[in-house]
């Protein structure tokens, strides 16, 4: 607790240079102690306190009693940036308790500090990247200071670098670069310096940028290559190379490829390494007459809009021995007659063997090794010839003959140059170098062929598909060894229009049939058949009878019609007269089935008779009903079955054949046309109209009626007041001249005729199925004519002209007449009767 002087050398004022490094000696103090310490200083001197805060720094002890004030370098004094001054309050204690405090006074002083570098280049060593043929320019802008805030002056080393480094820091470029003739890489040490010689130094890499600017060569100099044919898929032909300025030593990356067609090699598009990709066949075409191939070898420094360089190359396709002799055919057959005299040629190989090979030192070959059972009756001239002679005599009737009817002979053909594939290729030994020889001994023709017998006949029905079998026939020969009997049609077999309906086999004497059998046209076939050895010849009758069978489908004329019928056409009317008219080759008229197949909604149409005839006519069922909406299709598609299975039982139907011919009909339905009349002199239709009741409209009459009383009493009425005007008008009736009053007769029922002059309307129109021509057809009457190419269809008639009649009771009222159910050919009689003047 007692204060004394104990720091020697406090207070004091010292002073230190900015930016000193740790450990540097600031000021040096000793420490007394009272002799009643005997212990010495028991707290170190030590900093307590500083104005302003820092750990700048520290004491250290120099021995004994003797200390210093040091720097700390933490942090590194700063006179731009630090405080000038600090106050260092150093505290001490000796074994006795008594204590010193006391201040040091450190002054900072300014020092002239080397530049600085900011930016990426205070902390990385900066790199610039510049590519080739770019025109000179600023590169990169330096950042540097001076603590000191003095004038920095930059500079470049080494000098001869084409660069340059402005008073502003920034660096250009001076000149265009090229990658392939200028250094890749340039290292500038960058040094600037401030007014008092004080210097910092970076360096700056820059690397040159290679684009592609050059075009690859080839630097395989040879453009001819031989190659022998026939080589393995993959096999290497040629190892193209090229080289791109631009890759300078590296590896180049280059894309090959053959420019021109072909489909014999490829090339490696990264290696350039030309190999086989399909067949080389010197012996085909067109490699047989040009052997020599060129292609264009292209190579690229980019898939695509890259610089390229072409050159073309020759292979030579050389020969080789690769096909052994052929011949075709590979086996002969010949005839030799019995007795024949030895030395008779029979046939020169050299004639039908060669080799393909275009190389005549491979294509040369020889005959040989002549063996077979019996061989010893034949032999080869030469090896090079190939032609076989007869040595001996064979004769069938001798008892010594083996009764060998054919000698199967062989003969080897080979290559005569390397290499042999008689050893080589086994496959070709056993079925392209290997000739085949069958010559057959001729007997002498003794005995003619005789039939098995002296007529056939087969049955076959009209439907057998043509190609079949429908007999056989045999005939044997005696001599021996027995003749191969050939067959064969000599006569008959033909019809109208079939030169040929029958074929037999040469061999084996089956009959076969070529066309189809038609029992309505022809029942019964007779040819002639020959049975022949090569020399003699025998015939025999065949009869072939053709068996009916129902294989003929009804055909009914119109197949295709269209009609137009009104709405209002009555039940049970034969529509506009038509009639089918069928004929059936093979059938009974009365065989027919009329039924309509499709099209038929709600049954409207039927054909009557429906069996049983040969004609059949269109009925209408029952009437249209579109009011309620039970009707809804103005047009009918009618699909019309004919059959011909009307007279076979229920029981034969399965098994009998029934044949259905078809007829297409295309109905439309007019609703309730109004016509227009136009008259044409010469024409007369008489029209006869009565009263008719039809339950379905029991109102008609009853509105006709109750309208024909209202009309009567208007018309009393109107006579009442014109009888009493006449009566003002005329004398008394007492002076009036007396007439015998006629006799009273009893009225009578009055029919009123009404003759009309009218022009005949056709109204519809179809196409005539056997003709093709268009007629045109009127609805109502059934007439029809035939259409003029420029004449188009007529309108609609709509005027019609009534009466009415009525009895002394004032009964009944007219209305249109119903269609007529008259046949069309009642009608034209009528329309004809019709154009007589009328009386």
């Amino acid at each position: 607790g007692r204060r004394i002087q104990l720091l020697k050398g406090l207070p004091a004022t010292s002073t230190v240079e900015e930016n000193s490094a740790a450990g540097v000696s600031v000021y040096d103090f000793n420490v007394t102690v009272s002799p009643l310490a005997s212990g010495g200083v028991a707290i170190l001197p030590t900093i307590v306190n500083s104005n302003p805060l820092t750990e700048a720094f520290g004491i250290e002890s120099k021995g004994g009693l003797e200390y210093r004030v040091v720097t700390t370098g933490n942090p590194v004094l700063d006179y731009e940036t630090m405080p000038k001054s600090f106050d260092l309050e150093i505290f001490v204690e000796d074994t006795n308790g008594r204590t010193d405090l006391n201040i040091l006074t450190i002054r900072v002083a300014d020092k002239n500090e080397h530049p600085v570098f900011r930016g990426n280049m205070a902390i990385q060593t900066v790199t610039i990247y510049i590519l080739e043929q770019t025109p000179p320019e600023r590169i990169y802008q330096v950042d540097a200071a001076d603590p000191e805030n003095g004038k920095l002056k930059y500079s470049l080393f080494p000098a001869t670098v084409p660069f340059l480094i402005r008073e502003s820091g920034a660096i250009f470029s001076t000149k265009e670069f090229n990658y392939e003739k200028d250094p890749h890489c340039y290292f500038l040490n960058v040094t600037v310096t401030d007014p008092d010689g004080l210097n910092s130094t970076k360096t700056v890499t820059i690397y040159i940028i290679n684009i592609n600017d050059e075009t690859p060569y080839f630097i395989t100099k040879q453009r001819i290559y031989r190659i022998p044919e026939e080589q393995n898929l993959g096999s290497i032909v040629a190892n193209i190379t090229a080289k791109d300025p631009d890759d300078e030593d590296s590896p180049s990356r280059l894309f090959y490829s053959i420019q021109s067609s072909d489909r014999h090699f490829s090339i490696n598009p990264a290696t350039g390494v030309l190999q086989v990709a399909g067949r080389i066949d010197r012996d085909a075409l067109p490699l047989r007459l040009h052997p020599n191939l060129s292609l264009i070898v292209r190579v690229e420094d980019s898939p695509s809009s890259g610089h390229a360089s072409e050159m073309e190359i020759t292979i030579i396709v050389d020969d080789i021995n690769d096909n052994p002799p052929e011949c075709n055919p590979s086996a002969f057959r010949k005839e030799a007659n019995e007795n024949t005299a030895p030395g008779t040629f029979l046939v020169d190989l050299q004639n039908y063997c060669k080799d393909i090979d275009v190389d005549p030192s491979n294509n040369q070959f020889s005959f040989t090794g002549l063996s077979g059972f019996g061989s010893n009756n034949f032999a080869l001239e030469s090896t090079v010839s190939g032609r076989v002679v007869m040595t001996g005599t064979i004769d069938l009737e001798n008892p010594a003959n083996p009764g060998v009817e054919v000698y199967t002979l062989t003969v080897r053909v080979q290559d005569i140059a390397p290499p042999n594939y008689s050893s080589k290729y086994p496959f070709y030994i056993s079925f392209h170098n290997i000739i085949y020889i069958y010559i057959r001994i001729k007997p002498v023709n003794e005995f003619f062929p005789v039939f098995s017998n002296l007529s056939y006949i087969f049955s076959v029905s009209e439907i057998t598909k043509v190609g079949s079998s429908i007999g056989r026939v045999h005939a044997t020969d005696k001599d021996w060894p027995p003749n191969v009997i050939t067959y064969s049609i000599v006569a008959g077999a033909g019809t109208r229009d079939y030169t040929n309906i029958f074929w037999i086999s040469p061999t084996k004497g089956d009959v076969r049939i070529l066309a189809r059998l038609d029992y309505e046209t022809t029942q019964k076939h007779i040819f002639t058949v020959q049975a022949s050895d090569q020399e003699n010849t025998t015939t025999a009758s065949v009869t072939v009878n053709v068996l009916e069978v129902n294989d003929e489908e009804p055909v009914c004329s119109p197949n295709f019609f269209s009609l137009q019928i009104p709405v209002s056409l009555a039940a049970g009317t034969n529509i506009n007269g038509f009639r089918l008219e069928c004929q059936d080759r093979d059938s009974d008229p009365r065989s027919f089935r009329y039924f309509i197949n499709e099209g038929n909604e709600n049954s409207h149409f039927i054909f009557s008779p429906s069996a049983g005839s040969n004609t059949s006519r269109l009925i209408l069922a029952s009437r249209f009903d579109y009011e309620s909406g039970l009707d809804t299709n103005w047009i009918y598609s009618l699909r019309v079955h004919i059959t011909d299975d009307n007279l076979v039982s229920a029981r034969d139907k399965t098994t009998h054949s029934v044949k259905t011919g078809t007829v297409t009909l295309s109905i439309r339905v007019i609703p309730n046309p109004t016509t227009v009349t136009t008259t044409t002199p010469g024409f007369t239709v008489v029209t006869k109209r009565e009263n008719l009741f039809s339950p379905s409209a029991w109102y008609v009459p009853f509105v006709t009626a109750l309208g024909a009383l209202l009309l009567l009493g208007l018309l009393g009425y109107l006579g009442l007041l014109l009888l009493t005007r006449l009566r003002t008008r005329c004398p008394p009736a007492g002076t009036a001249p007396l007439i015998n009053a006629p006799e009273k007769k009893k009225p009578k029922k009055e029919v009123v005729v009404t003759m009309t002059k009218l022009n005949t309307v056709f109204d519809g129109e179809a196409r005539d199925p056997v003709t093709g021509r268009m007629y045109e057809f009127n609805t109502r009457s059934g007439a029809r004519r035939w259409k003029k190419s420029n004449e188009p269809l007529q309108p609609m008639l709509a005027m019609q002209v009534t009466s009415s009649a009525t009895d002394n009771s004032g009964q009944g009222t007219e209305r249109p007449e119903a269609p007529s159910k008259k046949e069309p050919s009642e009608k034209r009689k009528e329309l004809t009767a019709a154009t007589k003047p009328a009386a």
